[in-house]
């Protein structure tokens, strides 16, 4: 389980900020006046949006591996019989 001292969880709370603020952002911009072209272009469009959540999530699952690797060492160091 992911303890509260690995400081992961900003990462994930911004990652699901800014994806919603992905899609709020497509709406915003072109549903007012969406078209052929839109639809077409769209899943471009609403991936470069969605870039910095992406970015986000994956520094958040770096940190949180890292921090499951360090308690996982710690257990082992700290097993008594093992060498």
């Amino acid at each position: 389980m992911l303890s509260s001292k690995t400081g992961a969880g900003p990462y994930l709370a911004a990652s699901i900020v800014l994806g919603l603020a992905g899609i709020g952002g497509f709406i915003w911009i072109f549903a007012r006046d969406f078209n052929i072209y839109w639809l077409i272009l769209s899943p471009v469009i609403i991936t470069l949006y969605e870039l910095p959540a992406v970015y986000a999530f994956w520094l958040y699952r770096k940190k949180r591996a890292a921090a499951a690797g360090r308690g996982e060492a710690r257990e082992r160091d700290e097993e008594p019989g093992r060498s």
